[in-house]
């Protein structure tokens, strides 16, 4: 016996646990599934009813759809308002069995009562698919025309649906949205500016050509509402209308975007709207917040861009957290129009940094950032590091690298910049990554002396003060000191009359020395630690001759340390300051390096570790190709400046090398194949017979980006030169060394001199091969087309393909849509996508790219990346 809605309701609000309501549900589910199995048609609306109860309790009902078809297609009201609810509910537009539907939805259309008709538009309006809008378009343009505002207002939504799901249609019905201003009902006024919009949404160029010149008229219109006394039907806290007022505004500002003429004529209502609207209740701020949006969308006055922007000001005094964020949000976005209105509120801004909601504070240091300038950045600076003392853990890592870019970009002068960055370690060294310490590095030591030692006798205090959790301020500090101890033994007074005294040199190694026997000291710090003592052997070299025992004996405790890079390096400083030893010259202090390069290098080094900014990929988005790279344009180009590819200024080899060496580098360096090993980070093979570059001992003058890292990077350096074999009497004569990565020619075809187009493979790995057709017209032109073809063959297909490239600066590119988005296994089918290419260097520099592909395969996801460079020469 089929129960009612209410007494499901009651059986499992009765429920003591989970267990007892799918029981409960699953008993009432069969029951439901026996009564649409036997017909019975008088608890049919019964049914469904309870069926849309269970699907809002997260339980399944999709053997109820047909239920739904069949109860709209009654004759009775009450079963026709329970099938369209379940309908709209328990049915989505991808669901087949909604195509059934047409037929019962035109026939309710066509019907006497406006309440049925009034159903079917809006199960229009939810569940429309592209067929049922082409199909129905008509009738609901129909009722566009009714004398019923009840049945023009559902209409009109209905068709913005119709219209959203077939933008070609937009042409014939326009027209008809325009008569639509004219109606006196606030309802159907809605409606019709909510059809507008969406009109101007889907087709931009026909909607905002076919209603610009209504700008006079929605003007009119919100005059209207302004001045209108108040009406108890359309009257919210006061405010006449509001949501008519909301989406008057939202639509001049698609209007005005970009018209001067059309935001002319705005100008003077958006003016009236924002200085005599309440700001009392929300009603009256959501019209404003709307009017600011119009206000700097638009081309308009700066007088009025100011007074937008004050009322910005104004919401960030408001007590609702919501306004607030609303309004720090909104600035942030019109910050770079008008900067200088939006200091003026520098100081409300800044206090926002004290609210308890971490919204509004990460806010408002979204929009510090993008407010300072060479003017303020002191005193914001300032602010930022009193805020991140206080800040979550886990925002301090991006807080310091942004800051980090406000000090590179702002810094007044070496000796705030280094103060900044003191400051900064002393806070959040243990929260830095590794930028922010090379970073800080890399200005001390391109610094002036005095602020070098200023730098030192800071950094030494600061680590004196610190309790060794602050990992960073200690491994700067230790790095400083081991690069300028001997300043150390000098008094310093900075430039505000700070003071320093001079340190002993044991007192200098005790310091470095008390940090290594914390318990909270990690090998990163050792290893610094380690290199400091080594380096201070020179320093401190005119010093007593117990100084630089005392720093040997610290050097020799290292050899037994469990840690395996300790131990090598350990022997090999041990053996650079022992007495008469050559270790004086790979000791010396690291040349200066320029801070800009050294951030170049080191962002360079993070993408050739993390992959490529996706970005900053010419991306061949699959499907529908909407992220392909048109009109022939220059792609990629911040990523690839920064690979220095194909432009890079190679490197130069160390000065000390012998004249055959360095002959034999400088011809390595000018090979596109070092340039590729460059570009992608992979070693390229040395051939047998060839000079070995070996790379400077570790803290020896070889400059770099990265000068903390590199001290603990790679292979051991060794401990003394090589002493040279003698050569040989007679070499027998050598092979030529075979570059495999250069280009090779093509053979001539037979038929009069002209070339096959040539193939080879770019890519392959797990069953998935990649094979690039190269295709020219004329062999002298600087143009060509690499078709990449894509094969399968595995037993599993590989969907959601998506093939990204990058290529030099000096070659332009533009990517096709693909032929598909699935490769088929077992070599069912191949997928190809044309990739047009100019190389503007040919004949000098050769083609190559990048290349990054992600596909789904038996339910994993893969992301594979690979290098092309077999491109034949001339293209």
């Amino acid at each position: 016996m089929s129960i009612k809605l209410r007494d499901l309701i009651r059986s499992v609000r009765s429920c003591k646990t989970a267990s007892e309501e799918r029981s409960v549900i699953s008993r009432e589910s069969a029951m439901i599934r026996t009564a649409i199995r036997e017909e019975q048609e008088q608890f049919r609306h019964r049914n469904v009813a309870k069926l849309l109860f269970m699907h809002m309790l997260g339980y399944a009902t999709h053997f109820g759809q047909l239920e739904c078809l069949k109860l709209i297609a009654s004759p009775h009201f009450p079963e026709k308002r329970i099938g369209y609810l379940g309908l709209m509910l328990l049915l989505s537009e991808e669901a087949d069995v909604l195509m059934l539907a047409t037929n019962s939805l035109k026939n309710d259309l066509n019907h006497s009562n406006q309440f049925i008709v009034g159903l079917a538009l809006c199960t229009i309006g939810n569940l429309a698919t592209p067929d049922m809008s082409r199909d129905l378009a008509t009738e609901v343009d129909k009722h566009l025309r009714s004398g019923s505002p009840y049945i023009r207002k559902k209409a009109a939504l209905a068709m913005a649906r119709c219209l959203t799901k077939c933008p070609d249609m937009v042409e014939d019905f326009v027209e008809r949205i325009v008569s639509l201003l004219k109606d006196r009902s606030h309802g159907v006024l809605i409606t019709a500016v909510q059809l507008m919009s969406c009109v101007c949404e889907i087709e931009p160029e026909v909607g905002k050509g076919s209603f610009v010149r209504l700008v006079p008229s929605l003007v009119r219109l919100l005059r209207n509402l302004l001045s209108m006394g108040y009406s108890p039907e359309h009257d919210v806290s006061g405010i006449s209308d509001p949501f008519l007022q909301v989406h008057l505004l939202r639509l001049m500002t698609v209007l005005g975007e970009g018209n001067e003429e059309a935001s002319e004529q705005m100008n003077d209502i958006l003016a009236q709207v924002a200085t005599n609207t309440e700001t009392a209740k929300n009603a009256g701020n959501a019209i404003l917040y709307e009017c600011v949006q119009c206000i700097m969308t638009v081309e308009s006055e700066e007088g009025l861009r100011v007074l937008a922007i004050n009322i910005l000001g104004r919401f960030l005094l408001n007590r609702d957290n919501n306004i607030r964020y609303v309004a720090l949000n909104t600035l942030g976005k019109v910050v770079l129009q008008d900067s200088a209105a939006v200091q003026r509120h520098r100081n409300t801004i800044v206090d926002c940094l004290k609210d308890p909601d971490v919204s509004i504070r990460t806010r408002a240091l979204d929009l510090i950032f993008k407010l300072v300038n060479l003017d303020n950045v002191e005193g914001l600076t300032a602010e930022l590091l009193n805020y991140l003392v206080v800040c979550q853990s886990e925002n301090k890592s991006d807080i310091c690298t942004r800051t980090l870019g406000v000090v590179d970009k702002f810094s007044p002068n070496e000796r705030w910049r280094v103060d900044t960055l003191i400051t900064l370690l002393t806070i959040a060294g243990k929260d830095c990554d590794d930028r922010v310490l090379s970073a800080s590095s890399t200005y001390i030591a391109s610094s002036k002396d005095g602020v070098k030692a200023y730098a030192v006798h800071k950094l030494v205090k600061a680590m004196r003060d610190d309790d060794g959790t602050q990992e960073g301020l200690l491994i700067v500090a230790i790095w400083c000191i081991g690069e300028f101890g001997d300043m150390l033994l000098n008094p310093h007074t900075s430039e505000n009359g700070v003071s320093y005294q001079a340190l002993e040199p044991l007192n200098v190694i005790s310091e470095v020395e008390g940090v290594t026997k914390q318990v909270t000291c990690t090998n990163a710090i050792r290893q610094r630690a380690l290199t400091c003592f080594a380096k201070l052997t020179v320093r401190f070299a005119h010093c007593d001759a117990g100084v630089v025992q005392k720093l040997r004996v610290l050097v020799n405790k290292f050899k037994a340390s469990i840690n395996l890079e300790l131990q090598i390096r350990a022997c090999e400083y041990s053996n650079l300051i022992v007495e008469g030893g050559s270790g004086k010259g790979s000791l010396a202090r690291m040349p200066v390096v320029d801070p800009k390069v050294a951030g170049k290098k080191s962002l360079r080094g993070s993408m050739s570790s993390g992959g490529i900014d996706a970005g900053a990929i010419a991306n061949s988005s699959i499907p529908g190709g909407g992220g392909a790279v048109g009109g022939g344009q220059d792609v990629g180009g911040d990523l690839l400046d920064l690979l220095d590819l194909g432009g890079g200024t190679p490197a130069a080899a160390p000065a000390a090398a012998p004249t055959t060496n360095q002959s034999a580098i400088q011809t390595a360096q000018s090979t596109d194949a070092d340039l590729l090993s460059d570009i992608f980070a992979a070693p390229m093979p040395t051939p047998s017979g060839a000079p070995t570059v070996v790379p400077p001992a570790m803290g020896g003058g070889g400059g770099g980006g990265d000068l903390l890292g590199d001290m603990f990077r790679g292979t051991p350096a060794p401990l003394a030169p090589v002493a040279q074999a003698p050569a040989p009497a007679a070499m027998p004569p050598q092979p030529p060394v075979v570059d495999m990565f250069a280009p090779q020619p093509v053979a001539p075809a037979g038929n009069g001199g002209t070339t096959a187009n040539p193939t080879f493979t770019a890519f392959s790995k797990d069953n998935l091969t990649i094979e690039f057709e190269t295709r020219k017209e004329d062999l002298s032109s600087q143009s060509c087309e690499v078709v990449a073809t894509f094969k399968n063959s595995g037993f599993a297909d590989m969907t959601g393909m998506n093939f990204q490239v990058a290529v030099p600066k000096y070659i332009t590119m533009e990517m096709l849509p693909p032929s598909g988005t699935t490769v088929p296994c077992n070599g069912g089918g191949n997928v190809s996508q044309v990739v047009k290419v100019t190389n503007t260097q040919m004949g000098t520099k050769k083609l190559m790219m990048k290349l990054k592909i992600s596909y789904t395969c038996a339910g994993a996801k893969v992301e594979e990346m690979a290098t092309a460079s077999g491109f034949p020469v001339g293209y």
